[in-house]
């Protein structure tokens, strides 16, 4: 998929994926990956920037732990970004709909 298909959809996609529980950053992208069966193969500049941007907002928690022996920063989601994810989600089914109305009508 395109990255500008993705402006403005991965706050969501990266709050989705931690919602499964928390993860370190990689584990968000290959989350991302599995869940997408392929179809979101996302550069660490593109997701580390959103887990900053979404802990900086309140959205995630983040700590440190050793994870196979090495220290990473562990992301997981706050209260705001369960609100937050609820949010997103209702929004992209109002949106989904009505893109789905309008691209699926036959001239």
């Amino acid at each position: 998929m395109k990255g500008d298909q993705l402006r403005g959809h991965l706050d969501a996609l990266v709050l989705a994926s931690l919602a499964e529980g928390p993860a370190h950053g990689y584990c968000v992208i290959t989350r991302l990956h599995e869940r997408s069966a392929g179809g979101f193969d996302l550069a660490e500049g593109t997701v580390y920037p959103a887990l900053h941007r979404l802990e900086a907002e309140g959205s995630l928690s983040s700590s440190w732990m050793r994870v196979q022996g090495r220290r990473r920063k562990v992301y997981a989601l706050t209260a705001h970004g369960k609100a937050e994810l609820s949010a997103q989600r209702s929004q992209w089914r109002e949106f989904s709909a009505l893109v789905t109305q309008v691209l699926g009508a036959q001239a």
